[in-house]
């Protein structure tokens, strides 16, 4: 269903304006070790409830609720308002279980900036901007399709549809997270057209925390007609898939070619029988030169981790990282050779960019790492303010539904927040603990097998039920399948037989061995 149907009972914005509408401490494992030190936390809390128990008018009936929650209801403050910024995925998930809770929140407020749920999952073909100004976030490009099997990927509570392949095309993606605001009863609550301009700490008495926050919005491009609301909570949902991170090379300026960023790549066809040197291996930069490769497109992969071992595609040869370019353009690898492609085409990932938070907030952003935040979600000084999703090398929905119910027990007070100091103590430790394993800075936020571990320690402290077992051990299988043939993994279909077990099939049906995994 389209999001801007008549038929979802919410009001419309206005067509001017909208984005999209003119075109119609040393410790070696961190989270284990917190798993380990909180046995006391380990009670659990019912699951949030599917739609089945949901009243008509789409909230749940009156649940017991936390110390917190409790407090406030008896100091007459009444339910906590909360605004969630951006209507992707996170935000839709965000939405979703706060609606859940009516015995604790008010209806969410989501602000939406284009006329669409499901963020990133929008394909867009234009590139730039938008006829009114306002940038194009889009990043998706026409032919993608999953890397992850669907049967890990959905939402816990929402799973695809069961006719589906295990990897899907991205306009199956957007369709589902319709189908999720469809079944869970969230168009009514977001604001679409609506830019998030600042959002404003306010200390308030018998507010949660002492603290209030101001947002304050508007069109995106008439700042004079902007709104301010004042919310208890805020849940950051706007993504990190959108600014491109152009890497520090000398002499960049002097390439005489094409100098394109996959935020800007949509399909293969521009760049048939052209050379290009492309840099970054990661899950995009590999699946870009596969789809270059169908066009007899002539590709350098351009990458700083150890050299792929597996098959790659006809055409697309590896190299070092590029190092300089020269004064005529020729661009030179950190081995020395050399290589004059027509087009240089940047895989290199994205900023974290957060510009409507106030300075005094303190979120930082330096060398890709977002800090100081508390288990990856709230600065210690304004416990208030969640930032989700920003984790890296994740599957994304599952944590978005963990971080929420998270998010959710702390603002109930099933789960007590240390005080700043001993929030702040904890965010030093843990940091402390990736360098001394030889994580850079810029791949702290990068979980990667560990994102297991840290879902499981925030169910623990939040006391409700954690992914079931089979899920980080398809989606590590996935991962060795890939790592072994980047060319026909996506041909494979997967099935969950148990909260346990798994199979997986190749595209003759055929069952396939289970990859023997380390230990996660």
């Amino acid at each position: 269903m389209s999001s801007n149907s008549d038929d979802v009972g919410r009001q419309r914005p206005p067509v001017a304006n909208i984005p999209g509408w003119e075109s119609d401490s040393g410790v070696p494992r961190p989270w284990t070790q917190h798993l380990q030190k909180a046995p006391h936390r380990a009670r659990l809390r019912a699951p949030t409830p599917p739609l089945q128990a949901v009243s008509a008018t789409g909230l749940e009936d009156f649940k017991p609720c936390g110390p917190e929650a409790l407090k406030l209801r008896m100091s007459g403050l009444g339910k906590l308002r909360v605004a969630v910024i951006g209507a992707g995925a996170a935000g839709l998930c965000a939405a979703r279980h706060i609606l859940a809770r009516p015995d604790l929140f008010a209806p969410p407020v989501v602000y939406e900036l284009t006329k669409y749920v499901g963020g990133t999952w929008v394909y867009e073909d234009r590139v730039g901007h938008y006829d009114n100004g306002l940038p194009i976030h889009s990043s998706m490009y026409r032919d993608l399709r999953t890397n992850i099997p669907k049967e890990v990927m959905s939402f816990p509570d929402f799973p695809f549809a069961k006719h589906l392949p295990s990897f899907v095309h991205h306009t199956e993606v957007r369709k589902y997270l319709e189908k999720y605001c469809d079944h869970f009863r969230l168009w009514d609550y977001i604001q679409f057209g609506t830019m998030v301009d600042a959002v404003n700490p306010v200390k308030e008495k018998g507010r949660w925390k002492g603290l209030a926050w101001d947002v304050t919005t508007s069109d995106g491009v008439d700042r004079s007609l902007s709104v301010k609301e004042r919310f208890d909570a805020v849940m950051v949902c706007n993504g990190h898939f959108y600014d491109p991170y152009i890497p520090a090379i000398p002499g960049l300026e002097k390439f005489k070619g094409m100098l394109i960023h996959s935020h800007d790549y949509r399909s293969a066809e521009p760049f048939k029988g052209k050379s290009v040197v492309l840099l970054g291996a990661g899950l995009s930069g590999l699946d870009i030169a596969m789809e270059l490769s169908s066009v007899n497109a002539k590709v350098i992969l351009s990458h700083g981790q150890q050299p792929l071992t597996c098959p790659l595609p006809p055409g697309v040869e590896q190299a070092p990282p590029v190092a300089k370019v020269l004064d005529d353009g020729t661009l030179e690898f950190e081995d020395r050779k050399q290589a004059m492609p027509e087009v240089f085409l940047f895989c290199t990932g994205y900023n974290f960019t957060f510009p409507f938070l106030d300075k005094q907030v303190g979120v930082q952003v330096k060398d890709h790492l977002v800090f100081p935040l508390y288990k990856f979600l709230m600065p210690p000084a304004y416990p208030s303010l969640f930032i989700v999703g920003i984790c890296r090398a994740i599957c994304p929905f599952p944590h978005f539904h963990i971080q929420s119910q998270f998010i959710i027990s702390v603002l109930e007070g099933s789960f007590p927040l240390p005080s700043r100091e001993e929030m702040e103590k904890d965010i030093e430790l843990d940091i402390a603990a990736r360098r001394a394993r030889g994580i850079a800075t810029r791949h702290i936020l990068k979980l990667d097998s560990e994102q297991w571990a840290y879902n499981d320690h925030l169910a623990q402290l939040g006391g409700f039920e954690p992914l079931p077992r089979y899920w980080s051990n398809l989606y590590e299988s996935n991962k060795v399948f890939r790592a072994r043939d980047m060319l026909n993994y996506k041909t494979h279909n997967y099935a969950v037989l148990s909260e346990t077990d798994w199979m997986v099939q190749n595209l003759q049906g055929q069952p396939l061995p289970k990859p023997q995994l380390k230990h996660m």
